[in-house]
C-alpha cells in the first residue's frame, strides 16, 4: 500500500492505494505546533482505526502547502513505519509541464490536481479546488499547467463576513431554499452559497471567453459538495483528485 498524505492549511488528508485503488481516505486537522511524535502517534492512530497495519505499507509521497510541517510529517511518517516518503517538489518528475512565471512557486497540490485531471480525465480542463482558498487552474490540451486563480474561500469569507460585522452571527454552508433571504441567517446563506456558486459560473465564463473553445470542469476539495451543486456549469466532482495525482507521481518515480 502506499500511504498519500496531502497537507493543507486546514486539514491533513491520508490515503492508502493498492494499486490505483484508493482503500481509505481520513483527516486530521491541521496543527502546526505539533511535534513528530505528537504526528506520529495521531497518523498511527488514525491508521489502525482504518486497519492498516505497517507490513502493508510500501511507501510514502508527500504534498505539503505548510512548509513548517513538510519535514515533521516526514519524519513522524518514518518514526512510526521507517518509511522515508517522497515529497512533491521542483526536481520531481510529474508528467506535465509548468507554463507559468516561476514554476518553483507552484503549490504541489495544484500540480497533483493538475496531474490527476489530465491522467484521468483528459485534457484541456479546468479544476475548481475548494479548500482553505478556492482555487481555479487551467490544464491545457498538452496536461500543461498554464495558470490559475486564487480566490479566498468559502469559509475564510464567511469568518470575515462574521467577525467584521457587530450583529451577524457565524452559520453554517446550507443553501437556503430561495436566493431572496428572509431573515439573516438566510441571507448570509445566500450570499455565501449562491455567491460563490455565481463566482465561480462567472470565472468559468471568463476562462472560456478568453481562451475561445469550451473546457471540461472538474471539482475537488472538502467545501466543493456545498457550492458545486448551485453552480449553472456542468462540474464533475472527485473528491480525491490530489490524493490520486500523488499516487500518478509515486509511480512516475518509481
Amino acid at each position: 500500500m502506499l500511504l498519500a498524505i496531502d497537507i493543507g492549511n486546514t486539514n491533513i488528508v491520508l490515503g492508502g492505494f493498492v494499486d490505483d485503488k484508493l482503500s481509505f481516505m481520513a483527516r486530521i486537522a491541521t496543527n502546526a505546533q505539533k511535534t513528530e511524535d505528537e504526528y506520529a502517534t495521531k497518523i498511527k492512530s488514525v491508521l489502525s482505526l482504518h486497519g492498516i497495519e505497517k507490513a502493508e505499507l510500501r511507501g510514502g509521497i508527500i504534498s505539503s502547502v505548510v512548509p513548517p510541517l513538510t519535514s515533521i510529517v516526514k519524519k513522524a511518517i518514518n518514526k512510526a513505519y521507517g518509511i522515508d516518503c517522497m515529497t512533491v517538489a521542483p526536481g520531481i518528475k510529474t508528467g506535465i509541464n509548468l507554463q507559468c512565471d516561476s514554476p518553483a512557486t507552484v503549490g504541489s497540490d495544484l500540480i497533483c490536481g493538475c496531474v490527476a485531471a489530465h491522467h484521468i480525465y483528459g485534457s484541456p480542463s479546468l479544476i475548481v479546488d475548494m479548500g482553505t482558498a478556492t482555487k481555479i487552474l487551467l490544464v491545457d490540451k498538452n496536461g500543461a499547467f498554464c495558470g490559475c486563480s486564487i480566490i479566498p474561500g468559502v469559509n475564510i469569507s464567511l469568518k470575515a463576513l462574521a467577525s467584521g460585522t457587530a450583529q451577524l452571527p457565524q452559520i453554517g454552508l446550507e443553501a437556503p431554499k430561495s436566493v431572496i433571504g428572509k431573515n439573516t441567517v438566510d441571507c448570509m446563506r445566500s450570499g455565501v452559497v449562491f455567491g460563490h456558486a455565481s463566482m465561480i459560473d462567472g470565472m468559468i465564463d471568463r476562462y472560456i471567453e478568453e481562451l475561445g473553445y469550451d473546457l471540461k470542469v472538474y471539482a475537488t476539495g472538502g467545501l466543493a459538495p456545498a457550492i458545486v451543486p448551485h453552480c449553472k456549469h456542468e462540474i464533475t466532482y472527485d473528491d480525491h483528485l490530489v490524493l490520486k495525482g500523488l499516487n500518478i507521481i509515486y509511480k512516475k518515480n518509481n
